[in-house]
């Protein structure tokens, strides 16, 4: 069982920054995809930014060129740097892991932006860009 735990959320004014952090228990797993969603009030959950066991990163749209997904292999930890934010930014982020069982590597399609494919995930932690 994977256990996954968001830190790093609040309030911040319009073009401000702010980086959020998921700290996620051992496992025996090789590879992992990690990744960020968001979901905001009235709205469906969508993904922000996915991250493979090789490095290779993913992102929607939106956040192309803003935000960056990062993650630290030894610490077991996952980032988001989200720069420029905006009012549209603010919702409630959720850290996703999946694992492809015994495969040393978890890549590519794998980690694509669609809930489904990961089974654990965080509580969230809040954004709020306002000015």
């Amino acid at each position: 069982q994977v256990q996954l735990m968001e830190s790093g959320g609040g309030s911040v004014q319009i073009g401000g920054s702010l980086t959020l952090s998921c700290a996620r228990s051992r496992s025996n797993d090789p590879a992992f995809c990690m990744s960020w969603f968001r979901q905001a009030p009235g709205r469906e959950r969508e993904g922000v930014a996915s991250i493979g066991s090789d490095g290779r990163t993913t992102y929607t749209d939106s956040v192309k060129g803003r935000f960056t997904i990062s993650q630290d292999n030894a610490k077991n930890t996952l980032y988001l740097q989200m720069n420029t934010l905006k009012p549209e930014d603010t919702a409630m982020y959720y850290c996703a892991a999946r694992t492809c069982g015994a495969q040393a590597s978890c890549s590519g399609s794998l980690c694509s932006l669609e809930d489904f494919r990961y089974g654990y995930w965080g509580q969230g932690t809040q954004v709020t860009v306002s000015s």
